[in-house]
């Protein structure tokens, strides 16, 4: 046997790794970055990628299963995820999986049916919520945002929700595919709430609303990945979060326009409650009759006119957004 590698496979090799794939019944993402494809012979009979710090795609032929086919890929795996620089590393697989992948060291972070994501670090992602928790004999909530760039809308969410709960911690998408850096992104919110004593911004690190936490890549029927996606990171965020920080509330900007958002919404609305954690929607904060959005911000950015975006965003945020677009000093990625 010998295994191949490409970064990734290009051409003729990569339409043998789709079709293999897909008769696994899984199907291949295009931000994959590497892939190791395990031989005997002529024959493809054992694969799996690497995107970023996640090992994904990961498959053996049918009859060859249970010859530690898998382990080989997998070694081959963490060796190129060491050589980019990954230590903490991420695994998606099906339920049904968890005990292979549990001798080569990953532990479970969260299911549902249909997806199982586990991570190299025995306990990792409630360590990191037990580090963020905070003693409080009443109310604790939560919201998650991405404030691309924080807006008065962000403002008014977050404002609206402290009023309504003793204690509230908000997570920031840290997942840098945003128009704005993440480390900006949640500076600019710390900035925008220093008022608000009862607030805790945080990091969502990789367990919310990440590329780490949407296991489309695997499903069958890919009209259900998106609840499915949402069902994970919610099981995450009420079994590991909203357990170890005592949260019991989170709370949502209501959504008139992103159909992904308004979905996750939704999704919320049905899975929360029966895992103790009610939901709130807040409604969005309008400005001459329109809801104000960083789409919105972002749009008047492109088009040259930052100064118009004064009356939509905070001061601090103005105060960046000018430092660094007025003058064509850069672009957000």
């Amino acid at each position: 046997m010998y295994i191949e590698t490409g970064a990734p496979f290009q051409g003729e090799a990569l339409a043998k790794l789709k079709i293999f794939l897909q008769e696994s019944g899984l199907s291949y993402e295009e931000g994959i970055e590497f892939s190791a494809c395990l031989y005997d012979g002529t024959e493809l009979v054992a694969t799996g990628s690497l995107e970023g710090n996640v090992f994904k795609c990961i498959a053996v032929r049918a009859d060859r299963q249970g010859e530690d086919l898998a382990a080989k890929v997998l070694t081959e795996l963490r060796k190129e995820a060491v050589r980019r620089g990954h230590k903490h590393l991420f695994l998606f697989t099906k339920p049904g999986n968890i005990r292979m992948f549990a001798d080569f060291g990953f532990y479970e972070v969260a299911s549902t049916p249909e997806a199982l994501l586990m991570e190299n670090r025995r306990n990792g992602a409630r360590d990191y919520a037990r580090t963020l928790a905070e003693a409080c004999d009443g109310t604790v909530a939560a919201a998650v945002v991405n404030c691309n760039p924080f807006t008065l809308g962000h403002r008014y969410l977050i404002e609206t929700a402290a009023a309504r709960c003793d204690l509230l911690h908000v997570f920031v998408l840290t997942e840098d595919r945003s128009y704005f850096p993440a480390a900006d992104r949640i500076r600019l919110v710390r900035e925008g709430t220093e008022d608000l004593v009862n607030v805790r911004v945080h990091e969502t690190g990789p367990y919310m609303i990440s590329a780490v936490t949407f296991p489309t890549y695997f499903l069958k029927e890919q009209a259900q990945a998106g609840d499915i996606a949402c069902r994970l990171d919610l099981e995450i965020f009420a079994k590991v979060f909203a357990k170890e920080m005592g949260i019991s509330v989170r709370f949502a900007g209501t959504e008139p326009n992103c159909l992904v958002t308004a979905a996750y919404n939704r999704c919320m609305h049905e899975l929360l409650p029966p895992l103790g954690v009610q939901v709130r929607e807040i409604q969005r904060k309008e400005i001459g009759g329109k809801p104000v959005s960083a789409s919105l911000v972002r749009a008047l950015i492109e088009a040259g006119r930052v100064e118009e975006t004064e009356g939509l965003v905070p001061p601090s945020t103005y105060r960046y957004l000018v430092e660094r677009f007025a003058s064509g000093n850069g672009h957000g990625q």
